[in-house]
């Protein structure tokens, strides 16, 4: 007979918060995107700024009190790079890939800077695979599962 038991987490391993995403809010300005958690308090912001003349554009995610935690910035390659707080010219913290793109399926990689310094050509540290029908979104470190978002029955946009 096979027995189970619950996964023993440290100490100091962060509560999971449910966030919402929502860009249809009354009251949202046009490019923004929202995280609010369940009372629906803005957690996170993200604003879009993208010229209608150029490609040359950037999305800056923003903490509750409206400091930017980072910026991106798509890159000649058709990748993503990730900087420190509002500055698109210094500390690089991670670049993301897109590798699949299908009509059911989206695959990206993340690779972080810091992880990858001196080892040369970068190496994967995060995998996400999603499906836009689905409104889903399962994040990979490895072979484990770090994140998961899935549409769920509640009346918001999307759950993450």
């Amino acid at each position: 007979m096979t027995t189970t038991s619950a996964p023993i987490f440290p100490a100091n391993t962060p509560i999971p918060i449910d966030l919402f995403v929502s860009k249809k809010h009354p009251g949202l300005p046009r490019g923004v995107i929202e995280f609010t958690d369940y009372s629906e308090n803005i957690v996170y912001r993200v604003n879009r700024q993208f010229p209608k003349s150029s490609s040359n554009g950037k999305a800056v995610l923003l903490d509750s009190a409206g400091n930017p935690l980072f910026s991106l910035y798509p890159h000649h390659d058709g990748s993503w790079q990730g900087f420190k707080g509002d500055e698109g010219d210094k500390d690089l913290i991670f670049k993301v890939q897109r590798i699949v793109t299908k009509l059911t399926r989206t695959e990206l990689e993340v690779f972080l800077v810091a992880e990858n310094q001196g080892q040369g050509e970068l190496t994967c540290d995060f995998k996400v695979i999603g499906c836009h029908f689905q409104r889903s979104c399962t994040i990979y470190k490895g072979d484990s599962i770090v994140a998961q978002d899935g549409e769920g029955d509640d009346s918001r946009d999307e759950s993450v």
